[in-house]
């Protein structure tokens, strides 16, 4: 999913934020689920967005590890200084699980992408981050003064990543991810074997919920 929307999201306007039909997202996800071979290309774009954001919305334990959850949320008010934010930052991504760590790598390079495109696809980092901060990080039960409040530095978060995501997760994975459509890339997205490895890792711990 990651690889496709790397390489068909930077030409899609609205992406991440139009809204799909609940019975194709559904259908996607049977078809995942059931081990099926997937044809990405004769599926909606934005129907394998809101696959993707219910992924790693039910992702046990959060992506971002639900033990460092208010440390993560503090990144945007550590320091004064840009340096002192991404030293932070990485600190967490240490002490993340291996493949968190590449998923989450993973994940920003495609969001940092399209971002790279927002004149045409109308997304920059902060409405990317308005779109997605609500499938990461989820706090349990929180009461709606609550939820308001950690949605606000869910969204700081999520754009602090996506503008810094090169100093931050370096240019790894960009290989993982294929090319993007408007690098001259090819019409089929390919998937590595480390980034397959990977997801299937975090995937095993979201079955249940899925």
């Amino acid at each position: 999913m990651l690889a496709f929307i790397n390489e068909k999201g930077p030409l899609r306007k609205g992406v991440f934020r139009t809204p799909t039909h609940m019975k194709s997202g559904r259908e996607l996800k049977e078809k995942l689920n059931s081990g099926k071979k997937v044809n990405w290309n004769s599926e909606s774009i934005f129907v394998i967005v809101a696959v993707l954001k219910d992924f790693l919305q039910n992702i046990e334990g959060s992506l971002f590890s639900s033990s460092l959850y208010d440390r993560w949320l503090a990144v945007p008010c550590q320091g004064k200084r840009e340096d002192e934010k991404i030293t932070a930052t990485r600190r967490l991504l240490d002490q993340l699980p291996r493949a968190n760590a590449v998923l989450l790598q993973c994940l920003f390079e495609v969001l940092y992408n399209i971002k790279q495109h927002s004149s045409y696809n109308e997304m920059t980092a902060f409405a990317l981050s308005q779109h997605i901060a609500p499938s990461l990080l989820c706090l349990p039960n929180p009461c709606s003064t609550e939820a308001g409040m950690y949605l606000m530095k869910r969204i700081s978060l999520v754009e602090f990543l996506i503008e810094n995501c090169h100093k931050i997760f370096g240019e790894d994975a960009t290989s993982l991810l294929g090319k993007s459509s408007v690098n001259g890339g090819t019409s089929e997205a390919t998937v590595t074997t480390e980034q397959s490895s990977c997801i299937s890792a975090s995937d095993s711990d979201s079955d249940s919920d899925s």
